[in-house]
């Protein structure tokens, strides 16, 4: 006897009580296309409706911020009158089934993001996390990941100048693939995703649709896969929602969009993402309080017989909805055929309908014809805002505190501080080679080091001496024991990486990855960590003015870590000469700047640490967040790093921060990348070399006494670790490793795990 068929809300993802919904809103029974447009709009990657409660409590105001959250991207002012535009998302479900197109159009989406803005996109960056190596699938998933990325990004013209990669068996069924974007404009070119004007025209720009993408991010990213393991979960009827890029359509369509922006013909602007036509319609009207009609008939289709939910709710990439003047449309057109960019009338902006309490409410209808039979009729505002807004339940993991309580920090540690030290340096330089991060020329500091530096120029800009820093970070290790620290330490983290090429803090940007938002434990990781964040923006003085939320990371069951990645934003005030980088010279006093132990009762945490991870060890405690000790030590090294930048003289020489492997590891790749070894006093055992704790840098000055004098005025810790020169590493009678040794393992454990040697 067969079973009674899904009723078709559930099988567009939606719930009893969300019909419910849905019905209170119509007054009526929703059709089936009615149904499809809630489904993708009311889904949880397009709806937040799980996190929408908690992201309220970030900070998000401050006087240079132009746009906060809600917009396709941030926009910061960064003086003489450049805006910058930076947005970061995830395309992680669709990387799981289909890592290179996954990836690729993840790098299309999020330029779109940017240039909707009337920004040029000026580089992008790439926080990547993998089950381990040692599995040949996760190996078919890097280089297909990275593939796409290079693929499209080199292609599109566009470097990629950084990012992240890590390895956890969290992450093997559900590897994540977050990207970022920032551009710049003139401040004058800023527009905005609304709708206005009543009888204005909604024109489609670039590819035509098809059936690539229907159920993409918006269902993929709304459900765990359901396998015991990533294969058994990734059948075919899945890969056909994996979108399919096309970057040197996207190239035409960044020309033609800034083109028409520059030429003033454009009220407003919208990048097709996620739930493709709808989404892009109805968060345009319901910006502008308008109505929208849309004919599905107008919109050009790549394959025969495709049906109107089809249409709506394809993700198809490179495309673009601006709304125009209908005097405009000639140029627009005619500007647009110069491009080779396809541009066809698919809408109107119609005026809201009143009903009979007096109220106006803007209508989305979907048209078979401009004229022709009303398919569907919703209100805009219900399907971009008004969303059901859940507070899931929150529990604290049970086994928590036992998880804490494993702590290796006071273990004794076995087997040698060589081997533990070699086994932590691994090199990502494989994937960035893959990349093209010097496209534009305005690369400072590329991929590799503690953050990206960029030249403010392009096209179209004012002239400015700026320059812009960006980089991502993250820790699930921490995030495990203790979201809300460790997402605050990975903040702090962020802005000392900043602080290394000379640049001041200025705005925040999130990608939220998390497991299943139905399981109570997970709702309260995000909750804890949102409010971690929080903490660590306000102690700071950091804006959020984007970011994106990315649930149902789970196979199986099983979640992944809490992974909130940090994209943050800073300003160089002037960029004359590169930063010192990690660039030591024979003969330099070698110094800790910060704080020489964490904050609490422990002096060098161990818990959440890539040294106990690798010994198998995942729990203990991680360190407090502490604003004042933190912003001390990194606004002196901004500032000392600046003055270096805008071309004045110093007697800095080098800096790195320490963060992942701890302080032996910051040693180490200095070591490797300058080629001269340093020896370095005793430290106090296995905690010192490889504790994890922000907000600490090791730097190399030619004159320790002036250095040290400009530290205590500022109120900054420093203490001697040694000198540079000879051919090793030692540090005291713990570590001693000639420098060739720590070279060749850096750069080649990546290859030799990636079995490409």
């Amino acid at each position: 006897m067969s079973s009674a068929p899904e009723p078709l809300h559930r099988a567009l993802g939606l719930t009893d009580a969300e019909l419910g919904d849905i019905r209170n809103v119509l007054g009526r029974e929703p059709n089936h296309l009615e149904l499809a447009l809630y489904g993708v709009m009311w889904s949880e990657h397009c709806s937040y409706k799980s996190s929408r409660m908690h992201l309220r409590r970030l900070p998000t105001e401050a006087p240079h911020v132009l746009v906060g959250p809600g917009e396709n991207a941030g926009v910061i002012d960064a003086g003489d009158g450049i805006a910058v535009a930076i947005r970061i998302e995830s395309h992680n479900h669709p990387s799981a089934i289909e890592p290179y197109q996954g990836a690729a159009t993840g790098v299309g989406g999020i330029l779109r993001d940017v240039f909707t803005m009337g920004a040029r996109p000026l580089c992008v960056m790439d926080p990547l996390f993998f089950g381990e190596l040692t599995d040949a699938r996760q190996r078919w998933l890097v280089e297909g990941v990275v593939s796409g990325i290079s693929g499209y990004g080199n292609s599109v013209g566009v470097p990629t100048i950084g990012g992240e990669l890590t390895f956890d068996d969290c992450y093997a069924s559900n590897p994540l693939v977050n990207v970022l974007c920032a551009g710049a404009l003139p401040t004058e070119r800023l527009v905005l995703g609304v709708a206005s004007g009543v009888g204005n025209l909604a024109v489609l720009l670039g590819s035509s649709t098809g059936r690539d993408g229907i159920g993409g991010v918006s269902v993929l990213a709304s459900a765990g896969f359901a396998g015991d393991d990533g294969a058994a979960s990734l059948d075919d009827a899945k890969r056909p929602s994996v979108q399919v890029g096309d970057p040197y359509e996207e190239k035409r369509l960044i020309e033609a969009c800034l083109a028409l922006l520059d030429g003033g013909y454009v009220v407003g602007i919208q990048d097709l993402g996620g739930a493709g036509i709808v989404c892009a319609t109805s968060e345009t009207a319901a910006r502008g309080g308008v109505g929208m009609d849309v004919d599905v008939t107008a919109i050009p289709l790549r394959e025969p017989r495709m049906v109107p939910y089809e249409i709506m709710t394809s993700e198809s990439q490179e495309r673009m909805l601006a709304i125009i003047t209908p005097e405009n449309w000639p140029a627009v057109a005619a500007l647009c055929a110069k491009w080779e960019v396809r541009a066809s009338v698919v809408g109107h902006v119609v005026e809201p309908v009143v009903r009979q309490d007096g109220t106006s409410v803007g209508m989305l209808r979907v048209r078979d014809g401009f004229d022709g039979e009303v398919l569907a009729e919703v209100p805009a505002k219900s399907l971009a805002d008004e969303a059901p807004l859940y507070d899931r339940p929150r529990r604290r993991p049970a086994d928590l505190d036992a998880i804490r309580a494993d702590d290796p920090t006071d273990d004794e540690p076995v087997g040698s501080p060589n081997d533990d030290l070699l086994a932590l340096l691994v090199d990502p330089a494989w994937v960035y080679r893959q990349y093209d991060s010097q496209l534009f020329l305005n690369t400072v500091v590329g991929p590799g080091r503690d953050a990206a530096l960029l030249r403010l120029a392009g096209p179209g800009l004012p002239h400015s001496e700026r320059g812009i820093a960006i980089s991502t970070d993250s820790n699930p290790r921490w995030c495990a024991l203790d979201p809300r620290a460790g997402t605050a330490l990975t903040v702090a983290e962020s802005a000392a990486n900043l602080a290394c090429v000379g640049a001041t803090a200025k705005a925040v940007v999130n990608c939220l990855n998390f497991g299943n938002p139905e399981h109570p434990e997970v709702m309260w990781q995000l909750s804890e960590s949102i409010d971690g964040m929080a903490e660590a923006c306000n102690g700071l003085g950091l804006p959020v003015i984007g970011g994106n939320v990315s649930l149902y990371n789970e196979s199986g069951g099983s979640d992944i870590d809490p992974t909130p990645v940090v994209g943050l934003l800073g300003v160089v005030d002037s960029l004359v000469a590169p930063p010192p980088g990690w660039n030591w010279r024979e003969g330099d006093a070698v110094v800790l700047v910060g704080t020489r132990r964490a904050v609490g009762d422990q002096a060098h945490p161990l818990g959440g640490t890539r040294w106990a991870t690798g010994r198998g060890r995942r729990g203990g405690r991680v360190p407090r967040f502490d604003a004042v000790t933190l912003a001390g030590a990194i606004d002196f090294v901004a500032a000392e790093i600046a003055r270096v930048c805008a071309g004045g003289t110093s007697d800095v020489t080098a800096v790195h921060d320490v963060s992942g492997g701890g302080l032996a590891a910051a040693l180490a790749e200095m070591v490797a990348v300058t080629g001269v070894g340093v020896d370095v006093v005793e430290l106090t055992g296995h905690g010192e070399l490889f504790s994890e704790f922000p907000g600490r840098f090791v730097m190399a000055t030619s004159d320790v006494e002036a250095f040290s004098v400009r530290a205590g005025a500022a109120g900054v810790p420093v203490a001697s670790l040694g000198v540079v020169g000879g051919g090793r590493l030692r540090i005291g009678t713990m570590v001693d490793l000639a420098v060739g040794d720590i070279t060749v393992r850096r750069r080649g454990a990546l290859e030799v795990a990636l079995a490409l040697d």
